[in-house]
């Protein structure tokens, strides 16, 4: 079970929100789907200094607790 404001990570790409699998995000709220599809996570994206730089609304199904025998890493926003 996923609580709120808990660091989760991103199990598939988001390309529209330049996310990748594996990026992180802290979780905080739920959102119905408005035809009663899967309900949404709204996750706060920050970049590697702890600002925020976004918030966007992933399925459910797309997100993951971490967990203990992960490492974190970091990569560029900005492709090359």
């Amino acid at each position: 079970m996923i609580t709120l404001y808990q660091r989760v990570s991103l199990n598939r790409n988001f390309p529209e929100y330049n996310l990748k699998k594996g990026d992180i995000a802290t979780f905080i709220d739920t959102v119905s789907h408005p035809s009663g599809g899967e309900e949404g996570y709204v996750l706060e994206v920050f970049n590697a200094l702890g600002e925020s730089i976004n918030v966007v609304i992933v399925p459910k199904s797309a997100v993951n607790s971490l967990q203990e025998n992960e490492i974190l890493t970091v990569r560029s926003l900005i492709e090359v």
